[in-house]
């Protein structure tokens, strides 16, 4: 059974920082993209960022390279290392794996994570 684990998160002032990770287990993904998203409240999930399974890294234009990607294919872990955090930034952030490489479409992602919540302070 596939299980992706989100865990870091909480309360931050703006200009802050927070990294979270994404576990995952039942099965490698080495060889997959791997993505994160956030949710708003009351707003629709949206594509934050992708690592290919050579490394590429691929955000949304307004993360402005505040956000960094990274895995540790011996772990089966992902990374999300946020800096100059705003109060925009707030939501629950998912992982998640898609079916196809390096797709930024929520409806291409057939695994996910519980989410985590980042509630960041003006």
């Amino acid at each position: 059974q596939v299980e992706l684990v989100e865990s870091g998160g909480g309360l931050v002032q703006a200009g802050g920082s927070l990294r979270l990770s994404c576990a995952a287990s039942g099965r490698t993904f080495s060889q997959n993209t791997m993505g994160w998203f956030r949710q708003a409240p009351g707003k629709d999930r949206k594509f934050v960022g992708y690592i290919s399974w050579s490394g590429l890294t691929v955000y949304e234009d307004s993360i402005e390279d505040r956000f960094t990607i990274s895995r540790d294919n011996a772990k089966n872990t992902m990374y999300l290392q946020m800096d100059s955090l705003r109060p925009e930034d707030t939501g629950t952030y998912y992982c998640a794996v898609p079916r196809y490489q390096g797709t930024s479409r929520p409806q291409d992602y057939v695994y996910w994570g519980q989410g985590t919540q980042v509630t960041v302070s003006a």
